[in-house]
């Protein structure tokens, strides 16, 4: 990795900072750049370290005693078994933005960063330095970085020494890191052991969560040749169930094959201790096989037996188990239009853990499909405030504010969206067919032409250049994006409407009255047929 910039005469703001993971693990650069920034911050402005708590702690545990935790979710504080949340891998990317937001407010202008060893970094260094590149002005920092640097000393961390690394990794959703030192711990201990299984199950997860489904079903199947013990089966033929039920590319999940290893997962847990638990999770990873499959009742049947059975026999223990299968009833719900009993499951999972940021954005959507605005909004802002920076909750909010008439703050949204995420492509489709409408055309074609560097071909980005083409006379240009918008989208009905649009202007009364109607058909609106009895009353057909 290399970042466009030097440091040359600019002062640097500390000693040059070693980047390769193997020291300490992840977050190198962070918390050297943090033990650097944090002690003064905190005796000029204790409450901007106190807005990046999350991060803060996160990436330097060392300075967990100065910095106290502001924003708390229950798992915590609970027991290794109990917890069962494995952040997502872009949660590194709300960390980083979190992250490089604290450093533009905490570092001195006109600082440069010099970093060696950025070759052999972990991945969550690498994308906070990229983070903060594109993030922080040069002429306030300058960043530094050579892929090369001096050796390390040896790692020689002991099995206990290197399990506390992993389950801080896997607490923060550190999961490149989990995957790689999971692996040295599995080598490090006895097959089938206690230990051993600790590192293969979290090794297993982490690979799963970071999409090397076959690196983790490879870990599971060794679990199974290792051990005799049900506990671990039962979790092997979870886990293995899970690759093949929650694979992003739908086209490559083996529904069939998931419900034969989650129904081995539920006749092992039938007899193991805590079965309640054990029990309750695999009816809750039936019950996603079941919604795949489009079953929905029966994945709420299952759901609510999992609730059932946490009721009458976990007490208060497993907390954030009956919140997840609270939350996911809740959806369930909504999606069989009972919006009532989705708001009193989503309102009895955020009692449980009101720090927890998720389930205000889910909730915060249900608001909004059903029409009440200002409580989709204080949603949203919770989840905004909860979390790390957030770019869902961002767009979502951005959304709600074109449907309030809003567009100034809409576009400020989609704005930071996209400096938050500057992949996050359907802030590119909106913010553009908010600013074609508004008839600030150049901008809307500056967002059009990245959005589809981000993806060639998008139907719906591609509707938007017609329109933008047509508008600025440049007719085959718009036939050519709006031909090729149907081709990819035949059910996309602005893209008709805007074909429509273009052949009315081309004189082709006949054609545009075709697809107006077409658009019609699809998404009925008052304009589509006001346009169209345009173009039949140009045909004489008043």
């Amino acid at each position: 990795m290399r970042l466009p910039s030097g440091a040359g005469s600019t002062p640097l703001l500390m000693p040059p900072i070693d980047a390769h993971r193997r020291p300490h693990g992840p977050y190198t650069v962070a918390a050297a750049l943090l033990g650097r920034l944090v002690p003064g911050a905190l005796e000029r402005s204790p409450d901007l370290v106190s807005a990046y708590d999350i991060e803060i702690r996160a990436a330097a545990p060392a300075l967990r005693p100065l910095v106290p935790a502001r924003r708390v979710t229950i798992d915590m504080d609970l027991p290794d078994e109990e917890r069962i949340l494995v952040p997502a891998p872009r949660r590194t990317l709300r960390l980083a933005n979190g992250l490089a937001e604290f450093v533009a407010r905490a570092v001195p202008e006109g600082s440069a960063l010099l970093v060696h060893n950025a070759a052999q970094a972990d991945p969550t260094d690498v994308e906070l330095l990229e983070v903060m590149a594109r993030r922080i002005p040069a002429a306030h920092l300058r960043i530094e970085v050579h892929d090369e640097g001096p050796a390390p000393a040896d790692d020689r961390r002991s099995t206990t020494e290197l399990w506390e690394l992993v389950d801080h990794c896997v607490r923060e959703g550190f999961l490149h890191a989990v995957a790689e030192l999971g692996l040295r711990g599995m080598a490090m201990t006895e097959p089938g052991g206690r230990g051993w299984w600790r590192f293969a199950q979290r090794t297993a997860t982490a690979l799963g969560g970071l999409g090397r489904h076959e690196e983790a079903r490879e870990i599971w199947e060794r679990v199974r040749r290792s051990s005799q013990d049900p506990a671990m089966h039962a979790a092997a033929a979870y886990g293995t169930a899970m690759l093949d039920a929650r694979h992003p590319d739908p086209a490559r999940r083996d529904l069939g094959r998931a419900r034969g290893w989650i129904n081995q997962a539920i006749a092992i847990s039938t007899l193991v201790p805590d079965r309640a638990f054990k029990l309750g999770f695999d009816r809750n990873g039936l019950a996603l096989i079941e919604l795949r499959e489009g079953r929905l009742e029966t994945a709420l049947e299952l759901v609510e037996s999992a609730i059932e059975l946490a009721t009458r026999e976990l007490g208060d223990s497993h907390p954030v188990h009956r919140m997840v299968l609270l939350a996911n009833r809740a959806q369930l719900m909504a999606a069989l239009g009972h919006a009532k009993e989705a708001l009193e499951d989503y309102a009895a999972a955020i009692a449980i853990d009101p720090a927890f940021p998720d389930y205000y954005l889910d909730r915060g959507n249900l608001w909004f499909t059903l029409g009440r605005h200002p409580e989709a909004l204080a949603d949203y802002e919770s989840a905004i405030a909860l979390s790390p920076p957030l770019p869902e909750a961002y767009y979502n909010r951005a959304e709600l504010r074109v449907a309030l008439g809003e567009d100034e703050a809409a576009l400020a949204d989609f704005g930071h969206v996209m400096e938050l995420d500057p992949g996050y492509l359907d802030a590119y489709i909106n913010r553009a067919g908010l600013l074609a409408g508004l008839d600030r055309d150049a901008e809307a074609m500056a967002d059009v032409r990245a959005g589809l560097a981000i993806a060639p071909g998008n139907p719906y980005l591609l509707a938007v250049l017609g329109q933008l083409e047509t508008a600025a006379g440049r007719h085959e240009e718009a036939a050519r994006a709006l031909d090729a918008a149907l081709a990819a989208a035949p059910a996309l009905a602005t893209a008709w409407a805007a074909r429509g649009a273009l052949r009315y202007e081309r004189g082709d009364m006949a054609g545009a009255v075709a697809d107006l109607t077409r658009a019609i058909e699809l998404e009925p609106h008052p304009d589509l047929y006001a346009n169209r009895a345009m173009a039949l009353r140009a045909m004489g057909m008043d």
